[in-house]
């Protein structure tokens, strides 16, 4: 037998493999509201290639290919405990016991490692939370599509209903069709049907109403059979308290801005301070994308090393607020044609950092040149630390940050030598740091951290919802902070 012989009999045996998972997976989620991730990486109605593929993908931040032979028997392992809510990482569980010298068996060392969500442990499934979308633009969207991808268990939180100002005729058609298709994101993971009759949109069985307004005041919700819901307003309309309240109207308890707070509205940066929203507080921001790309990354440095100060310069893709082509805006520059040019602005990013980290004593300033892509950015973060390191010792840390850390799903790390843009799209990290294109000197470090300004930003602010919800279930094995 050749070697190439030998090479496509293992990839079969894998197939056959990640294949068997399948059903495993999916029951333990339907059934038990219980998520299977590998290293941070939802394997959740994930095809076989994607689960092989996402298992290849560990050797980039682990230094070698995880095997689905080395993970099954740990789901198998899971299959027979009694799970109540929670997400389960096979890839840190896998290396735990790796590292465990005690001898315990595939079957005694998982229980051990999830007691805290088995038995007596375990927590009660959620009620079903109501969210309503204000709104239904490139982000409003996409948290459209995590929402229905979430509510396969039944528990946890449910889409229904989007706000948005009449379009005219076609209008629902149309909104379902972009929803159904997008140019930068690919297909939906589903079948979606329109209900004109009823102005409805049904997503993977999801009975979402379309409800048409100018304005806040215009709503009643309760109408609907909505209560006590978290209202994402993703127009950034309003901004600060006064702005947002109007949305705290009957059937609506909590409201989440996807754009930068002002005044006295707490921007939350999950991984980083969501743990400080207080359980009363009923109108918080999610902060800019680029906030929650360098903020985790910021921590994480300013942890180990300590922060003096620091300076980002964001290379951002274009957004809807620039003109196509030449005409009037507002603003000096965005007026140019956005797919044409690089457009010097501003970033309230730095000064953000602020309100996320209260405690980093450090003067960080910002800018931003919007650039000719439609998703995908690079923040460039540049430090002056408290004490002298080396390329290789930050390299290694952070590699540990994406794999073991409370910043788990916040950071993401590559080695990838030929990395652009385009890769990272679809990324569900607030941030992935780029190993090759990292400089040190002594108390000077540059760090590269890509981001999906649309996608990965959309999974934060999924994240903060199903916080402030109740409906965030704790990850096992537990890290240290």
């Amino acid at each position: 037998m050749t070697l190439n012989d030998d090479s496509f009999t293992d990839w079969k045996n894998r197939e056959e493999i990640a294949e068997s998972m399948i059903p495993m997976i999916g029951k333990l989620h339907r059934e038990r509201d219980v998520t299977i991730l590998l290293h941070s990486r939802s394997l959740v109605n994930k095809s076989v290639v994607s689960i092989l593929k996402t298992h290849r993908f560990a050797r980039q931040i682990a230094g070698e290919e995880l095997s689905v032979t080395e993970t099954l028997p740990y789901l198998e392992a899971l299959t027979s405990l009694d799970l109540g809510p929670s997400q389960i990482d096979l890839g840190i569980l896998a290396e735990s016991h790796r590292a465990d010298d005690r001898g315990l068996s595939v079957r005694d060392f998982t229980a051990e490692a999830v007691a805290g969500a088995t038995g007596a442990n375990k927590i009660d499934r959620r009620e079903p939370r109501d969210v309503v979308l204000y709104g239904f633009g490139r982000i409003g969207r996409l948290v459209a599509r995590l929402l229905i991808e979430k509510s396969g268990s039944g528990n946890g939180l449910r889409l229904r209903a989007i706000v948005v100002r009449g379009g005219g005729e076609q209008d629902l058609v149309k909104r379902a069709s972009l929803l159904r298709r997008d140019s930068v994101h690919g297909q939906f993971q589903g079948t979606i049907t329109v209900d004109e009759a009823n102005s409805r949109i049904i997503a993977n069985g999801n009975e979402i109403t379309v409800i048409y307004a100018n304005d806040p005041s215009e709503v009643d919700y309760t109408a609907y059979g909505i209560d006590n819901a978290i209202l994402i307003d993703n127009t950034g309309k309003w901004r600060d308290r006064e702005g947002l309240s109007q949305h705290l109207r009957p059937g609506v308890d909590k409201v989440v801005l996807t754009a930068p707070g002002k005044g006295d509205v707490p921007n939350i940066v999950h991984g980083v301070n969501h743990d400080t929203v207080k359980p009363d507080e009923r109108i918080l921001s999610c902060a800019s994308c680029t906030t929650n790309a360098i903020v985790p990354p910021l921590k994480a440095m300013a942890d180990e090393y300590g922060v003096l100060r620091g300076h980002v310069e964001t290379v951002h893709s274009f957004t809807n607020d620039q003109n196509l082509l030449d005409n009037y805006h507002k603003a000096d520059r965005r007026g140019r044609s956005a797919p044409l040019n690089m457009v010097i602005t501003e970033t309230g990013a730095a000064s953000a950092v602020a309100k996320a980290l209260p405690d980093l004593d450090a003067p960080i300033t910002g800018s931003s040149i919007r650039v000719p892509v439609p998703d995908v950015s690079i923040a460039i973060l540049s430090l002056r630390l408290g004490r002298e390191t080396d390329r290789d010792e930050v390299l290694e840390y952070l590699r540990g940050v994406s794999l073991t850390s409370p910043l788990r799903r916040q950071i993401d790390f590559t080695t990838a030598p030929d990395a652009v843009s385009m890769d990272f799209i679809g990324s569900r990290h607030a941030s992935i740091i780029d190993a090759g294109a990292t400089k040190v000197d002594g108390d000077n470090a540059i760090l590269y951290l890509w981001y999906d300004n649309e996608f990965g930003y959309s999974c934060q602010v999924v994240r903060v919802v199903q916080h402030v919800s109740g409906v965030e279930y704790p990850t096992f094995p537990a890290t240290s902070a």
